[in-house]
């Protein structure tokens, strides 16, 4: 039995309502301790206060061209399905999105040519191995042409 709790999600409704308790509480607290503090103090309060609500003003007026924004991004497909992405003609497409999905394409090719060299080299040292071996032994290279060698290797090894 699955004993763990679920913790409720939160919605964008939820999280702008505690901001918005938040903002409250702040104001109320500024408020109260502007009425006790010096004259300089409460100027300076009284310009932030106008700078926030000029920055919460130009935020609010700002929210719903980006939510058009980010809607016109969203296709909605047959059948109610939906879709991520827009037409190339879309405001938000750059000249470099193409060139980004070619990328992995160029890094595929260069690490094919890379294992291709790497396997060259290996095969080359392999080879020169071998016939450093088979130059620097008592037999010469004819003997292993004559059709008594598989006889001599076969034969027991005199010491």
């Amino acid at each position: 039995m699955n004993t763990r709790s679920i913790a409720p999600q939160r919605l964008p409704q939820d999280a702008a309502n505690l901001e918005l308790r938040f903002g409250l509480r702040v104001g109320a607290a500024l408020s109260e301790r502007s009425a006790t503090s010096g004259h300089d103090v409460s100027e300076r309060l009284r310009v932030a206060r106008e700078q926030a609500l000029a920055r919460a003003r130009e935020a609010r007026a700002a929210l719903p061209a980006r939510q058009a924004k980010e809607a016109g991004s969203v296709l909605v497909q047959s059948q109610g399905t939906l879709a991520l992405g827009g037409s190339p003609l879309s405001e938000g497409f750059r000249w470099w999105a193409p060139l980004a999905s070619l990328v992995p394409l160029l890094l595929l090719v260069l690490g094919l040519v890379l294992i291709d060299q790497w396997h060259d080299r290996l095969q080359t040292a392999t080879v020169a191995e071998v016939d450093s071996a088979l130059l620097s032994d008592d037999l010469p290279p004819d003997a292993y042409t004559d059709p008594g060698f598989s006889e001599f290797l076969k034969a027991p090894e005199q010491h």
